[in-house]
């Protein structure tokens, strides 16, 4: 189906609420709060109404993190990702949404095309594909449904991974040469990326060798920073050293959507007091540079606070509050509380502790769980309002917590204690509110507690 069949099925369809979101979410995007100059870009970017992030922001209007959440991250244009060679209502219904999302939005997508076969090398995001046939039939139907401009970011970190053997990665080169050459034949307004990682991996000839054999020759250009923290000056000046060697005529897009506090170290997963950065634009004003894009959004996990691509919103919240006041948008960062009260656990009590008067329950839920643990979240519920807080509990069987997020955990044999991180210390009279989030080994456990 051409575009003008497709947008007269949009048009058809303009009183739905569904266009009405998208309609607003591209409103609210290019040309939100401070960000002047973006309504001057090259192309809009489309921003997808559907994200986790959005749908979380729907459906909390009243908590304290709804506004920072909504403003900076749920309203910003972002990558969407295909991941899934047979996703519900197959791969071309998938692609053919976001296409006529954008197209009614007069805007283009960013596009995330991440199903190679053993990507990710079975780590944290692994899986893929069965082969590369059926990789690259799929990569046939994802190009049928374009017919419009859209930035494609192909195969994140796919070339800079050491996993492969020389026989699988003829296989994977080919596969992406395949797939640049393809997508970018799908329209004259479609932009592709080979993804080469970051400038902390690999040294910029050897990412430009790879780069090289994967086909950049039929591609615009490559992919810096999907998923990581890099600053943007230091990723430029990394791109400009690989152009010089892949070709000048080929361009950077630079993933921004949490690089604005730079890396931890060499932390790559789920790193504390991260940002985000500049927001998205195709008009960088930096020769070689085709665009800031969000690639991986913010508040999706990496693997570590929780499952890769688990959206955790105390995650998002604080990437977004972190930005200061200078970012665009026009929702202000928040001081943290930083004076908790809270009690821990006593000999009369040795299961829970924190607030005492009205009732008040703890509750332990399971977010998702996989063979050898889970991740689970922790939430408040108090009739009396809690300005800082300090809970524990008493697992029922072999649990053990691995890693936590916003809280201090400690533990001692069977039993937790966590108390808030300042910011989170809060908890409103008669409100349910989550306190922070976990993974741990063992059966998965949901149970309440007592405060």
């Amino acid at each position: 189906m051409n575009r003008r069949q497709r947008l007269a099925g949009v048009v058809a369809a303009a009183a739905t609420a569904l266009a009405a979101a998208l309609g607003a979410g591209f409103l609210l995007s290019p040309n939100a709060g401070a960000q002047d100059d973006v309504s001057a870009q090259a192309q809009a970017l489309w921003t997808n109404p559907n994200t986790q992030a959005a749908r979380w922001v729907a459906q909390n209007p009243n908590d304290s993190r709804t506004a920072m959440i909504r403003d900076r991250i749920a309203e910003t244009p972002a990558g969407t990702w295909f991941t899934q060679t047979s996703p519900t209502g197959g791969i071309a219904a998938q692609v053919s949404a976001v296409v006529d999302g954008a197209a009614a939005a007069g805007a283009a997508p960013i596009m995330v095309v991440y199903n190679i076969p053993n990507r990710d090398c079975g780590g944290a995001s692994g899986g893929g594909a069965s082969s590369h046939s059926v990789y690259r039939g799929w990569i046939d139907q994802i190009a049928a449904q374009i017919d419009g401009p859209a930035y494609i970011v192909l195969e994140p970190d796919v070339i800079a991974h050491d996993c492969y053997g020389s026989s699988e990665r003829a296989q994977i080169n080919a596969s992406l040469a395949y797939a640049a050459q393809t997508l970018n034949a799908a329209d004259p307004g479609v932009k592709v990326y080979i993804d080469s990682g970051h400038s902390g991996w690999l040294d910029a000839p050897d990412a430009a060798s790879r780069l090289q054999a994967a086909g950049i020759q039929y591609a615009d250009g490559f992919s810096l920073n999907t998923s990581n923290y890099r600053t943007t000056a230091e990723s430029t000046a990394y791109a400009n050293q690989v152009r010089n060697i892949v070709g000048t005529n080929k361009g950077a897009v630079i993933d921004t959507s949490r690089n604005g506090n730079g890396p931890l170290g060499d932390q790559w997963c789920d790193p504390s007091g991260r940002a985000i950065g500049e927001h998205p634009t195709t008009a960088t004003g930096v020769a070689g540079i085709d665009a800031y894009l969000w690639v991986k959004l913010p508040g999706e996990a990496d693997g570590c606070a929780g499952a890769a691509g688990q959206f955790i919103p105390d995650i998002a919240y604080q990437l977004a509050n972190n930005a200061g006041s200078g970012w665009p948008g026009d929702v202000e960062p928040t001081d943290p509380v930083t004076t908790p009260t809270g009690t821990g656990p006593t000999s009369e009590d040795p299961t829970t502790g924190g607030p005492s008067q009205g009732d008040c329950t703890v509750h332990i839920d399971v977010v998702s769980s996989w063979g050898s643990g889970w991740q689970g979240k922790v939430s408040m519920t108090t009739d009396d309002a809690v300005n800082g807080w300090t809970i524990g509990w008493t697992w029922p069987g072999s649990q053990s917590i691995q890693s936590s997020w916003n809280a201090q955990v400690t533990t001692s044999g069977s039993t937790v204690t966590a108390k808030d991180v300042g910011w989170n210390a809060a908890v409103g009279a008669g409100q349910t509110k989550e306190l922070f989030g976990f993974v741990a080994s063992g059966s998965a456990a949901d149970f309440d507690v007592d405060c």
